[in-house]
């Protein structure tokens, strides 16, 4: 272009601008951004179906903002009080996915990715603990109510048995199960896998449905506790299949089969353990009491 041309546009603008001070200008030479939204949907088709199972879309931005959120050290407070940052409504709202559970929805990218928390966990397993065994309890006296022979003798024992098996199920098989997916991803697969705390929130809220299970557990009929306990393993079964099955089904299948296996026979260990110990152990034959014979009298029988 002249610059004579630029200079009569030059003009032409500067008219216009004193004309209109609040006009707007345009320029024709910067590209146009492509939006946000119109950018996602020129991603690959069958990517979709992994971000839904795995949780795997912006999984880059929910990192950092994690990473931004426990940016303190971990020896201060701030860096834990993070961990239960959560309110009423959320705990709710994951308690219910757990008791009932979505057939093909994950649950972490439902509920936990966006704020994993362990104060839903730690009080499930807390509120767990003291059910069985206060209903482990009542369930004996129940079971040997009306035999003469009988003391009750509250067994408080049970109580430091059971927090030491779940919060030990609750902790220590999530770690074990997040470095063995982070060894397997690190030798086969190339996707996201879940951090530490998702799994210990995934576990620990599997878990509730136990709780209203082992109140029912009083019941002394053997055939009923039995079926609670098959109803509340499928539910909370089902909710760690839907949510770990993503993670290994691309790696060999064996293994695969193997890892999801071992999680739902380890959970059906725990409720099977729980409930054959504190509630179906086996009757003690308790020996008739000793009446001591008055003023010297020994009463003697005939044997024929």
């Amino acid at each position: 272009a002249s610059p004579v041309y630029l200079l009569a546009e030059f003009d032409d603008a500067a008219n216009l601008l004193a004309a209109d001070p609040d006009a707007t200008t345009i320029s024709i030479d910067e590209p146009a951004e492509i939006p946000k939204n119109q950018h996602s949907r020129l991603q690959e088709p069958g990517r979709e179906e992994d971000d839904e199972l795995l949780g795997t879309d912006d999984s880059d931005k929910t990192e950092l903002l994690a990473g931004q959120k426990k940016s303190a050290p971990f020896w201060t407070f701030d860096y834990y009080q993070t961990f239960f940052d959560v309110d009423t409504y959320q705990v709710l709202d994951r308690i219910k996915g757990s008791v009932f559970p979505v057939p093909g929805k994950n649950f972490v990218r439902l509920y936990i990715r966006s704020n994993p928390d362990l104060y839903g966990p730690f009080w499930i397993c807390a509120t767990l603990v003291f059910t069985i065994a206060v209903s482990g309890n009542l369930s004996n006296f129940f079971i040997h109510l009306g035999k003469p022979t009988y003391h009750y003798v509250p067994e408080f024992r049970k109580v430091s048995i059971a927090a030491t098996t779940i919060y030990a199920y609750a902790w220590l098989v999530p770690l074990a199960l997040w470095g063995f997916l982070m060894w397997r991803n690190s030798k086969v697969m190339n996707i996201v896998s879940y951090s530490f705390l998702e799994i210990v929130c995934v576990y620990g809220y599997s878990l509730f449905i136990y709780i209203p299970t082992a109140i029912l557990w009083i019941i002394p009929e053997k055939v009923v506790r039995w079926v609670l306990m098959v109803f509340s393993l499928g539910l909370s079964g089902s909710v760690l299949v839907m949510t770990f099955w993503p993670a290994v089904r691309d790696d060999n299948r064996r293994i695969a089969l193997a890892t999801v296996g071992t999680v739902v026979l380890l959970h059906a260990l725990l409720a099977v353990g729980c409930l054959a110990y504190f509630f179906d152990a086996p009757e003690l034959d308790f020996p008739a009491p000793i009446i001591p014979a008055h003023n010297k009298t020994t009463v003697t029988t005939k044997s024929q």
